[in-house]
C-alpha cells in the first residue's frame, strides 16, 4: 500500500481525498469531495468538466490560495495542509505561477513594473532586469514602459504570463488563460505558455473548455460534481 504521506520525489502535486466545505454551518456547501490527484514533475496537465464541477476551486488549493478541509496537499515538496495562510504566501514565491482569465494587473503600473514589483517583493534579485527579460521572452520588449490601458487584451495576457513565468516557478496554474481573448490571439497565448513552461522545464496544470488546448497537454483530468470523474491520456 501506498503511504500517501510521503510521496515520490518525482511527484510535483499530491493530493489525497482533499475536501472543501463553502458557506455557513447552517447551509453547508461541499465544493470538493474527496479529490485524489498526482501530477509527475515536469509533465501538463489539464482540467476539464462543467462550469460548477469544482475545477477553480481544486487549483486554489492546490496554488495556496484557499485553504482545504481536510486531506493531505504536498506541493513543490511541502505540506500545503498544514500551513497557515501567510505561509501558504510565502510557500508561492519563487515556486509557483498563476495565470488566470482575468489580467489583473495594476493600472497604474507600466508594464515592465507589473512584472517586476512582485519579483522585487519577494526579494529576487534584478528584479526589472529579470523583468525585462521576461517581457522580451513573450514578445513585448518594446511595451515596457506601456500601461494596462494602452495594450491589446492579448498583450495584457502576455504581460500576466511574464509576471507568472519571471520568478521561474517550479509549477505552474493556468485557469482558462485564453477566455477573454479571440480565437486568433488565444492560439498565440497557448504557444506561447507551452513554450515558456518548456523553457522552465515546470509542471503545468491549466483549467480549459478549449479540447485544442487540453490536446497539448500529457494527460487530461477530467472533474465532476467535486470529484475527479476519469483521467485519460
Amino acid at each position: 500500500m501506498t503511504d500517501v504521506s510521503r510521496p515520490s520525489p518525482d511527484l510535483a502535486i499530491a493530493a489525497h481525498n482533499v475536501t472543501l466545505t463553502l458557506g455557513s454551518d447552517k447551509a453547508p456547501v461541499e465544493i470538493l469531495r474527496g479529490v485524489d490527484l498526482e501530477v509527475a514533475a515536469g509533465t501538463s496537465v489539464a482540467l476539464l468538466g462543467p462550469s460548477g464541477s469544482g475545477k477553480s476551486s481544486l487549483m486554489a488549493v492546490l496554488a495556496g490560495l484557499e485553504r482545504a478541509n481536510g486531506g493531505s496537499i504536498k506541493v513543490a515538496g511541502l505540506d500545503f495542509a498544514a500551513m497557515d495562510e501567510d505561509a501558504l504566501a510565502r510557500a508561492r514565491r519563487g515556486r509557483i505561477g498563476i495565470v488566470l482569465q482575468a489580467f489583473h494587473l495594476l493600472p497604474t503600473m507600466t508594464a515592465l513594473e507589473n512584472v517586476a514589483v512582485p519579483l522585487e517583493l519577494a526579494g529576487i534579485p534584478d528584479p526589472f532586469g529579470r523583468a525585462a527579460a521576461e517581457l522580451e521572452a513573450v514578445g513585448l520588449g518594446h511595451r515596457l514602459a506601456h500601461y494596462p490601458a494602452q495594450l491589446s487584451g492579448g498583450e495584457q495576457q502576455r504581460v500576466a504570463i511574464a509576471r507568472a513565468m519571471a520568478s521561474e516557478p517550479a509549477i505552474i496554474f493556468a485557469d482558462e488563460p485564453t477566455g477573454n481573448l479571440d480565437t486568433a490571439t488565444g492560439h498565440a497565448i497557448i504557444e506561447l505558455i507551452f513554450a515558456r513552461r518548456a523553457a522552465l522545464g515546470a509542471t503545468l496544470l491549466i483549467i480549459t473548455h478549449d479540447p485544442e488546448l487540453a490536446e497539448h497537454c500529457d494527460r487530461v483530468v477530467v472533474m465532476h460534481d467535486g470529484k475527479i470523474e476519469e483521467r485519460a491520456a
